[in-house]
Formats: structure tokens, sequence, C-alpha cells
């Protein structure tokens, strides 16, 4: 049996909708985002208290980049992954692990909307300056669903991969912060991907870390 350590609308999604979408055994073990992450016992599965953790084999993992690589590999190496020497594989890493890229803007944002508490310690400044990274980080997804021979239904030119999964997800947070809607090929990209029953499957059940769906950046002095 496979454990997913799971908080709703975090890194760990990445994971959970993963899951679903290679149709194996799971169960998943559900923590509130907050200091339960700093407690002995889930210091034992993740180290730096962060989520996702997966028990597989008796062994414990985490970062999320290493486990959607470990569970492609082992379990559809030429579905949702794409095995060394294979059309593609290069692609594949690549955007695998562009999904952090966004993913860091992302958590940087959650951090001064929503994580912390008291407005004087929010910066304007940062809310803007990560907004506008995320905007580029749109824009490296729009340039590569737009070539100049063919417009991409996906990241890769052999079709749906954990790539897509991996980087809808960290859009899927970025969106609460940056709009696609100077993006038109990364937003039918997306609205295509997110209605896949995995995702539909992945989303939280009204216990998110989000209160809102958009957090406007707030006006620099």
């Amino acid at each position: 049996m496979i454990t997913l350590h799971h908080c709703p609308q975090t890194r760990s999604m990445r994971t959970l909708w993963l899951l679903h979408e290679l149709d194996v055994p799971f169960q998943v073990q559900s923590y509130p985002f907050d200091r339960t992450l700093r407690s002995p016992e889930f210091l034992n599965l993740s180290p730096a208290g962060r989520v996702p953790a997966l028990d597989i084999d008796g062994e414990h993992m985490f970062e999320t980049g290493a486990i959607t690589q470990y569970l492609c590999e082992r379990f559809s190496p030429d579905g949702l992954g794409r095995s060394p020497g294979s059309f593609d594989r290069m692609s594949w890493l690549v955007w695998l692990h562009f999904a952090e890229t966004i993913s860091q803007h992302a958590a940087a944002l959650t951090q001064q909307h929503v994580a912390v508490y008291e407005d004087h310690m929010r910066s304007p400044v940062v809310m803007k300056l990560e907004a506008a990274r995320v905007r580029k980080c749109y824009a490296a997804i729009e340039a590569g669903l737009s070539t100049p021979r063919e417009n991409r239904d996906y990241l890769l030119t052999s079709g749906f991969s954990a790539a897509d999964i991996s980087v809808g997800q960290a859009v899927y947070m970025a969106r609460h912060f940056a709009t696609l809607d100077d993006f038109p090929a990364t937003a039918a990209w997306y609205a295509r991907i997110t209605a896949r029953e995995g995702f539909q499957a992945a989303l939280p059940a009204g216990d998110g870390i989000y209160a809102q769906d958009f957090y406007e950046p707030w006006p620099v002095d």
C-alpha cells in the first residue's frame, strides 16, 4: 500500500493527482497546514517538515520531483513518464522540474497573502515582483505550447504526461495571484488538463489554504 501524506492546496496535490492518474491503490493521510508538520513524528517522514511525503515499500520519500519520477518509472515509464532514451525524455525532465520554478514563486506569494497574519510583515513590493515572475513562467509555458508549426495540446509532442500534472498543479496555485488572461495557449492547455478526472479528484473538499480565488497585489506606496 502506498500512503501519501498530504495537505490540501499544497505541492502534495501534485502527487495526489498523479496517483489518481496512475490508478494504483493508495491511501491518503491529511494534515492541517500548520505546526503539525513540525512534529517529531512528521519530521521522521519529511525532515524539512514539508509535504508531500510518501510511504512505499516500507521506505519514505519526500520532494515532489523525486516522487513523480520514481512513481512514473515504476508504474508508467512510457505512459505518464518517458523512459531513458525515449523520445521526449529530455523535455519531460525539463518540464517536470520547471514546476518547482513556478511553485517557489507561488509559495512566496502564499506566504505574503495567506501565511503571514500581521499586515506590517507583508511587502507590497515582494507581492508585485513575485506576481511578475509568475507571469514570466506563464510566458515560458506559452512559448512551449506555441511553435511555428503547431499549437500543442500538451507540453510534450508525444502527448499528456506527468509533466502536465506537475506544471499544471503549479499553475493551479499560481493562478491565485496571476491570471492567464494574456496567455491564450496556456489557458487552453490548463482548461484541458484540469478537466481530467484525476485533477478533479485531487481538488480540496473545502479545506484548502486559500480563502479566496484571487489575491490582488497591494499597491506600492
